[in-house]
């Protein structure tokens, strides 16, 4: 009864203010849709839920009213027809028909007809009329269309406007800077030589040197319009601003009597609405050569237009500066990737030009030498002689030359250069965006009921840490499985890589023999970009259902306790079969005669004779190329694009139902068939899987950023295409950074310096080189490394059944593998040499060396670099000054018009009088001072 009445008496306040109109004119005529049906009105956010059966309307058809509708009878305010509702000054939500006049029916409980009845329906009908009476008593205007409200199933569209007043309020409680009537003169500082090169590369933006100019700023307050320039009331705040004021109104909007929830997101969560947007400004479908949405299709989401620089400004004042702000960062890195592909791609062709003249890979392709190595597996493998290995090696020497080291310090400093220059770009464009001072907008999570045991509790109750526990404890031990789940994958490829290299290595075939390495490691790798992939999508949905376990509070914290779970499964995913080969594969083998084995039967895998860089360098492009290519055209283009043409048959299927004399469909119709914003986590996450592909283990893969460079290039106009004309247009949301992914940033550029070090001294053989050439080598030379390297065994210590069968070779009695042990004949038989203890230091010391020396560097980058450009500073101050001029001007003007009131007011009073006033005018000479305070 209580919600009866309520709702009674909230459509009595609004009854005055109910439209309900015909079909709409085409989007041709009225601006592509974006208007009220007078052609006046923006429709400023869009609300759409689905209908799953029969309208609550009254129509012809109907021979009787229901006993549960509410007949109410207005006092003659109600709308008699849809000409006085064009009329009408403000809009309202539809909940009556074609009705008599001054009579509204709405159903509260049944269908007419004979439509069964569902109380769940009625139970979001109810919220969804408390829900807009209460945004009408915001000042929201409401409007729907009479054809879609007598539909029985589909989804429904509610259009809201926000008038002036309702604008103004908003903007000065949300403290909106918008600019004044004042140039503050900052202009470009580009040369004019400069931005005459440069004209190629600017995309064509209308206004572009307008856009230029800075004006300055302030806190839109309704006091002092006069200020401001205002030409227009419907333009001076422009579309992505009105979207985003109605939402701040949308999301504080409660519903009481029949729901204690609040905001829109809470309502889609409970599934009362089905989803809820702002619409793009232009359709590109009917091409009309206006506003900003077509200057980004032609500008910016082509991927013709790949070499020119992004419109960031207008994207900002498109989709806001969050978005913004991704854009803007992923075009530094993506820019500053073109000296990292440069110097990788001389440091790829200086170990091409040096490949014929190293000694090492000589002596491994020199016949004569006659180095005849131990069987590489047990019983049915022969000897074999390490010349066979010649092209591994000369492949080795492209990735792993003295040239490696430099590349390896250049990357570790880049990465200090690129995060020092991008926190200066983003103060750049906090300063020319109006982003200084700014508190972020703290919005508050929307969950379902969450239940706790045998009993249930609203998100809005305060939750203790008792019931927090639980989904503590299920993270934990879900991410402990999860790491779990990612090692056992790495150990089946392991095995898959032993048992195949055995089965291979048994075959009759010999050139199946001779390619068993490059088959085992080609197929493991493959396999393992598969897994990763799946993993990756696995992973992605277990990091939010685990976030919303801990029940977090705000929107910004569930989101950086997302990108936290999912960026360390993901990392762990993408570069735990990397860290296996770099770091473990071949070191826990044993030797000739002392093979560790797996399940008793299959010997631990090695490292090919070149050395595990190169295998290490195939693992790495395959996965990065692989991920890149299959995530960019498949998952971002082929998956939407398939699920875009399997809605076109069913529009085109219920298309052929409907009647020929229906309208055109709408804006919003158009857009709520697009898929819906889901967050920029997804494209960061991709972003800094390739970072540390490029940071991590660029030592090993010199031509890591140049194929990043070429993917990003790429993936900047595929996000652009895909947020222009994929997606509906999300809330312009405010932010002054890129937030927890900067702190992500820092900690892989700081990890990738140890990783490398630890990439050149075990991994590579740049140490071992280094300690024969000054230690042990004879002429001071690299001649006789590889003799150096070799170990020597005895085959008749061999274990009984592990030795060659039938050998090629005739008698052998010692073979060589690569290892620093004593001989057979020395005393400490197969003991760790002097050598091994000596190459170990060595490592060790490089890796403290190296760690120390490029910390040290990139605290000096970052000391030398300052955060805030000096230009910006001064920037800053002149227009502080100038804010603070005009006030004061204001406040001088203001002061010399009351002056000279009393002025004039003293000249018409007696004497007496004057004094008083002149006691008056004293009292306002405070005034200018009080602007001290801004």
């Amino acid at each position: 009864t209580d919600t009866l009445l309520y709702i009674l008496h909230s459509l009595l306040i609004s009854l005055g203010s109910l439209q309900v109109v015909g079909p709409t004119p085409s989007p041709q005529s009225i601006g592509e849709g974006l208007c009220f049906s007078d052609g006046r009105r923006k429709v400023d956010y869009v609300l759409v839920f689905q209908r799953r059966r029969h309208s609550s309307i009254r129509s012809h058809a109907s021979t009787s009213v229901s006993h549960d509708r509410l007949s109410i009878v207005s006092n003659g305010n109600f709308p008699p027809s849809v000409g006085s509702d064009a009329a009408a000054g403000r809009g309202g939500a539809i909940l009556g028909g074609e009705a008599s006049v001054g009579e509204v029916f709405m159903e509260l409980g049944g269908a007419g007809g004979n439509e069964p009845t569902d109380p769940a329906d009625n139970e979001m009908r109810l919220i969804r009329q408390e829900f807009e009476a209460n945004l009408l008593e915001a000042g929201l205007e409401i409007e729907r269309d009479r054809e879609v409200s007598l539909k029985t199933h589909g989804p429904s569209f509610t259009r809201l406007h926000a008038p002036w007043p309702v604008l103004c309020r908003e903007a000065e409680f949300l403290k909106i800077k918008v600019p004044t009537k004042t140039e503050s003169g900052f202009g470009s500082a580009m040369s004019t030589m400069w931005r005459k090169m440069n004209q190629p590369f600017q995309p064509k933006v209308p206004h572009q040197d307008h856009e230029r100019t800075k004006f300055l700023s302030h806190c839109f307050s309704r006091d002092k319009l006069h200020l401001y320039n205002i030409t227009s009331k419907d333009t001076f705040f422009d579309n992505a601003t009105r979207g985003r004021i109605v939402y701040e109104i949308l999301r504080r909007t409660v519903c009481v009597r029949t729901c204690q929830t609040i905001g829109i997101s809470t309502m889609i969560a409970k599934g009362v609405y089905d989803s809820a947007f702002p619409l793009h400004d232009v359709s590109v479908r009917f091409r009309i050569p206006t506003g900003r949405h077509l200057v980004l299709h032609e500008e910016w989401a082509r991927y013709s237009a790949f070499y020119k620089y992004q419109p960031i400004d207008l994207v900002r004042k498109y989709f806001g500066e969050k978005i913004g702000l991704y854009f803007a960062w992923l075009g530094v890195y993506t820019q500053l990737l073109i000296p990292a592909s440069i110097v990788g791609i001389i440091v790829f062709f200086f170990g091409v030009a040096t490949v014929e003249t190293d000694i090492p890979s000589q002596e491994m392709c020199n016949e004569s030498l006659n180095f005849t190595m131990c069987p590489l597996c047990d019983g049915v493998c022969d000897f074999w002689h390490l010349s066979t290995a010649c092209g591994t090696a000369r492949a080795s020497h492209l990735f792993d030359n003295p040239a490696t080291v430099f590349f390896a310090i250049f990357m570790s400093l880049w990465a200090v250069l690129f995060l020092e220059h991008w926190k200066r770009r983003q103060i750049s464009l906090s300063f020319s965006w109006d982003l200084t001072g700014i508190e972020e907008d703290e919005v508050y999570t929307a969950y379902k009921d969450i239940k706790f045991g045998h009993k249930e509790k609203k998100i809005e109750s305060k939750l203790t840490w008792k019931d927090r526990l639980p989904g503590y404890f299920i993270n934990i031990s879900s991410i402990l499985f999860m790491f779990g789940l990612t090692f056992s994958a790495v150990f089946g490829v392991i095995i898959y890589r032993i048992t195949v290299s055995a089965l291979m290595a048994m075959s009759p075939d010999p050139e199946t023999k001779s390619n068993v390495r490059v088959t085992v490691t080609a197929t493991a790798v493959i396999i393992n970009l598969v897994v990763i992939l799946i993993l990756d999508e696995i992973y992605g949905a277990v990091a939010l259902w685990l976030t919303e376990l801990e029940i977090p509070k705000t929107e910004t914290d569930f989101e950086e306790r997302l990108i936290l779970k999912a960026f360390l499964l993901k990392f762990m995913n993408a570069y735990a079969p990397i860290f296996y080969v770099a770091f473990f594969k071949g070191r826990f083998a044993g030797r000739p005669g002392n093979y560790v084995y797996v399940f008793n039967d299959y010997r631990m895998e090695e490292c090919a004779p070149g050395g595990c860089l190169i295998e290490l360098c195939i693992q790495l492009s395959i996965i990065m190329l692989g991920k890149q290519l299959i995530q960019n055209n498949i998952f971002e283009i082929g998956i939407p694009k398939l699920k875009k043409l399997v809605r076109a048959i069913k529009d085109k299927g219920s298309a052929e139902k409907k009647s020929e004399q229906e309208r055109p469909p709408q804006q919003w119709n158009l857009d709520y068939a697009l898929a819906p914003f889901e967050g920029l986590t997804p494209e960061y996450m991709e972003m800094i899987i390739q970072f540390g592909f490029v940071s991590l283990f660029v030592a090993s893969f010199p031509l890591a950023p140049l194929f990043a460079l070429l993917n990003n290039v790429i993936e900047i106009r595929l996000d652009a295409k895909k947020f222009v004309t994929e997606l509906r247009r999300p809330v312009a949301v405010r932010a002054k950074d890129i937030g927890i992914w900067y702190n992500i940033l820092s900690g892989m550029g700081k990890f990738s310096v140890i990783i490398n070090a630890f990439v050149i001294s075990f991994t590579s053989d740049f140490i071992p080189r280094l300690v024969y050439q000054y230690m042990f080598s004879q002429t001071g030379t690299m001649h006789g490394f590889i003799d150096h390297t070799l170990s020597y065994f005895n085959v008749s210590n061999f274990k009984p059944g592990t030795a060659p069968q039938n050998s090629e070779h005739g008698d052998i009695i010692v073979c060589r593998y690569k290892d620093y042990r004593e001989p057979p004949w020395s005393p400490d038989a197969y003991m760790f040499s002097k050598q091994y203890w000596c190459v170990l230091a060595a490592r060790l010391a490089f890796v403290i060396v190296f760690q120390n020396l490029v910390m040290f560097l990139s605290l000096v980058v970052a000391w030398v670099i300052p955060d805030t450009p000096k230009t910006i500073m001064e920037q800053l101050k002149r227009e502080k000054k100038l804010l603070v001029d005009v006030f004061l001007r204001e406040e001088k003007e203001k002061f010399q018009l009351i002056q000279s009131l009393f002025s004039k007011d003293t000249t018409l009073q007696p004497g007496g009088h004057h004094t008083r006033a002149s006691k008056k005018s004293k009292s306002f000479s405070f005034t200018p001072f009080t602007v001290s305070a801004l």
